[in-house]
């Protein structure tokens, strides 16, 4: 499966403005590119591409006065497969995880455990398997939250959204990660692409998504509480603990957001364009 994705981004500042920007391929989906994936920026202004801490390619530079149009477009090829189901094994106590998995145990910017720890095993305690647990974690957070483009804010995290139940995908994600987390199940968050492919087309502006991974078994495992099934054509860009890691962009410095257009679809050939 070819599938073409890309975007549009135009900020615009009064003066001059460093950015830190997620909008790179993770390194792991690399080698099923098919088409280069170039960030252009207009004007064209220096762009340095780094590796984070979670492994994930950051790109700085410095929006000039005026501002910058962000773009991108490659295809990508995709094996087709709905998400893989995690096994239904015996739950991994927490002194035998690997070290580098237990960063995702801990309470970070969007996702206090401390304040949902006592709901999580006072629901979830009972399920014996660690899928079990995650299963009823993610039929929660899709049936707890109102979806809606108009909930989003950035500085909603999985307590709010607990408390308000409405947000959009990265509240899902950033709820079900926390209660996983409280129930000793490491967990990350997730954000790339996702178009309509293998469902039916909704009635709303196509977007970047967020999901998130579990540990289970000593694997990670994808899953995602917005949708709630498992879907085809994800297309990873970055992982970490929240969405503070993940940001799709930071500015350092006033800026406004005047355009954020992304298009994510199934293809034939290389040489077909997505409308």
């Amino acid at each position: 499966m070819l599938i073409r994705c890309g975007y549009e981004i135009r900020f615009e500042t009064q003066n001059k403005t460093a950015m830190m920007a997620m909008l790179s391929l993770h390194p792991s989906r690399h080698l099923d590119l098919r088409t280069p994936q170039r960030l252009l920026a207009d004007p064209d202004v220096p762009l340095y591409h780094f590796e984070d801490g979670f492994g994930n390619v950051a790109t700085r530079l410095t929006i000039p006065a005026g501002g910058v149009t962000l773009s991108c477009d490659f295809v990508i090829e995709d094996g087709g497969l709905v998400d893989l189901p995690a096994p239904d094994g015996p739950h991994t106590p927490v002194e035998e995880l690997p070290d580098t998995v237990m960063p995702f145990l801990l309470g970070s910017r969007y996702c206090e455990t401390d304040r949902l720890m006592a709901f999580a095993w006072g629901n979830f305690a009972h399920y014996t398997t660690a899928k079990a647990r995650v299963d009823a974690i993610v039929d929660f957070a899709h049936n707890h939250i109102e979806f809606g483009y108009h909930h989003a804010r950035s500085d909603m995290t999985a307590w709010n959204a607990f408390q308000e139940k409405r947000g959009v995908c990265r509240d899902f994600a950033h709820l079900a990660v926390t209660l996983c987390r409280c129930m000793n199940i490491p967990a990350r968050y997730c954000t790339g692409y996702l178009g309509d492919i293998g469902v039916p087309p909704v009635d709303a502006p196509m977007d970047f998504s967020a999901w998130f991974d579990v540990y289970i078994d000593g694997q990670w495992f994808t899953r995602d509480a917005r949708h709630n099934q498992p879907r085809i054509g994800r297309i990873l860009m970055a992982r970490g603990r929240d969405a503070t890691d993940v940001a799709l962009t930071t500015a350092f410095g006033p800026t406004n957001l005047v355009r954020f257009d992304v298009h994510t679809d199934e293809v034939q050939s290389i040489d077909e364009k997505s409308y």
